[in-house]
């Protein structure tokens, strides 16, 4: 909130948008600005000038202890009454303060894994992505909504009820004979013996595939649902594939209408190279059944009907080839594709002893979230999710994130946080008489801190404008090891200023909580 302060009322007195930046070196002081170089193209002067008039003009600021120029840049230290206000706003709770409501409407659509199996870990980091984008969204001030589009129709659909169906039938000892492909793993037999409890021993024929697929489905979404929830994951709303089918003949004709299909081969294709894709895509195989692609025109159609100002899609790494595809559908349809951003997620590989994290057998060949989730915990694989950005593989090791020391970052942040709590709890005092203190003056190391804990706020909008959550996970890592520093430097109880000292270290533990919670993940007190 510091920072949104600053910068809004440098705006105003300057009359431009003013870019402040934190300087490498804390002698400088808190901000720094470039202002000089950007307005001396327009005025026509020279930076180093230029600089130091505006700089004359700040120093009337009450905002500023000191106001230094340096080389064309303008330096900034900010005044103790503006510290001792960042404080107190920390301290309030309201660390929407100083962000402005945003008239700017936003749909966000992620995981979407097939329900045709337990979510695997490569969703786990799609969805955490997602969720943690949609909570800082809204904290920024954006109506933000989630969604989930469940890609229940097609061919993955009916290979589910044939697995089942095989799975039934191996259980009731009625000879099996296995196609090239279906789906293994133990959650198959789980439906199948779900299936006989259901319908009985004799439902196991042919015909009754598509009903076993809505069957598994049903059963799988459940299970979906309850695995995202067990990482503090909801969504505002679902969309059924199969549900928007109804309307394919006339999305067809709106592609038609644009000219933006043709039949070839006796297929329909997707003119898809007029929108720099590299080659037209089939919608309609020969045999009239739709492609994948036209699930997702559909879809899309049907979001580009509702009233948002912008769409974001959080799909896997492998899916980047249909970002073109798709746009050019968007286009042909009569929509402006600019509004669709599509932000990707690499795969993640799981160590465990320095070796492979073992495959579920309950789900065949992949790693279930569910079994990562028990060994570790929601909150620390939240964590080592976001900790680096979405678009570079992952690769972590188990091990670490059960390690009790500093090498385990979410371990070393809960533990700041819980010391912060044991030194008010030893010093008797409430939070309630901690808030009240008078604080007469702030010294370096304490300015550090207030200043440190009063930028929650404007790296959590950092984070959610460059879709990187990664941001707030050094920013808490950055405060975390700045409160141990403090910590192991001065002996807080008894000090002169003891209850001012815990004043600000429980702004600290506030930005750090709030932090956390921003990131889905509770924060402690006790360790």
């Amino acid at each position: 909130m510091l920072y949104l302060k600053v910068k809004r009322e440098l705006d105003e007195l300057l009359g431009c948008d003013v870019v402040l930046e934190r300087p490498k070196n804390r002698e400088f002081g808190h901000f720094a600005t470039p202002i000089a170089f950007m307005l001396a193209k327009i005025e026509r002067k020279n930076p180093k000038v230029l600089s130091e008039e505006i700089a004359e003009k700040l120093r009337t600021s009450p905002l500023f202890e000191k106001v230094e120029t340096l080389n064309g840049y303008i330096n900034l230290t900010l005044s103790q009454p503006l510290l001792l206000w960042s404080i107190s706003s920390v301290l309030d709770g309201d660390f929407q303060k100083e962000i402005l409501k945003k008239n700017h409407s936003i749909l966000l659509e992620y995981v979407s894994a097939n329900p045709t199996g337990p979510l695997h870990i490569g969703h786990a980091r799609g969805a955490i992505y997602g969720d943690t984008l949609l909570r800082l969204g809204k904290f920024s001030g954006y109506e933000i909504q989630s969604e989930y589009y469940i890609n229940d129709a097609g061919s993955q659909i009916s290979m589910l009820g044939l697995s089942i169906l095989l799975a039934g039938r191996e259980i009731l000892n009625i000879p099996v004979e296995y196609p090239e492909q279906y789906y293994r793993g133990e959650y198959i037999s789980e439906i199948a013996h779900k299936a006989i409890a259901q319908f009985g021993s004799s439902y196991f024929e042919e015909e009754n595939i598509p009903h076993l697929a809505e069957f598994g489905k049903d059963l799988m979404l459940k299970e979906i649902k309850e695995n995202l929830a067990s990482v503090g994951i909801e969504f505002d709303s679902y969309v059924s594939e199969k549900s928007l089918y109804d309307r394919w003949e006339k999305v067809l004709e709106k592609l038609r209408k644009h000219h933006g299909i043709y039949e070839k081969e006796g297929k329909l294709w997707l003119k898809s190279t007029h929108h720099k894709d590299e080659k037209d895509r089939v919608i309609v195989r020969e045999s009239g059944e739709p492609t994948y692609l036209a699930g997702d025109i559909i879809y899309h159609e049907d979001k580009f009907l509702r009233p948002f100002d912008h769409y974001i899609n959080i799909w896997g790494a492998d899916h980047h080839g249909y970002i073109a595809r798709v746009k050019s559908a968007i286009e042909f349809l009569g929509f402006d594709s600019n509004k669709l951003e599509v932000l990707l997620s690499q795969m993640v590989k799981l160590l465990k002893d320095g070796m492979p994290y073992k495959m579920s057998k309950r789900a065949g060949n992949f790693i279930l979230m569910q079994d990562v989730v028990e060994e570790i915990g929601s909150d620390a694989l939240r964590f080592v999710f976001l900790s680096k950005t979405p678009d570079v593989g992952l690769e972590f090791e188990i091990n670490d994130l059960q390690k009790q020391d500093s090498s385990n970052p979410i371990f070393y942040i809960n533990y700041a946080n819980a010391r912060i709590h044991t030194l008010i709890e030893k010093s008797q005092k409430s939070l309630e008489e901690i808030k009240s203190v008078e604080i007469s003056h702030l010294d370096h190391s304490l300015q550090n801190l207030a200043f440190l804990a009063s930028q929650v706020s404007s790296v959590a909008v950092g984070a959610f404008e460059d879709r990187s959550p990664l941001k707030m996970c050094d920013f808490l890592k950055n405060l975390a090891a700045e409160l141990h520093a403090f910590y192991n430097a001065n002996k807080v109880l008894g000090m002169p200023n003891q209850n001012e000292v815990l004043k600000i270290l429980l702004s600290v533990s506030m930005s750090l909580e709030k932090g956390m919670e921003l990131l889905g993940i509770k924060a402690k007190r006790k360790m």
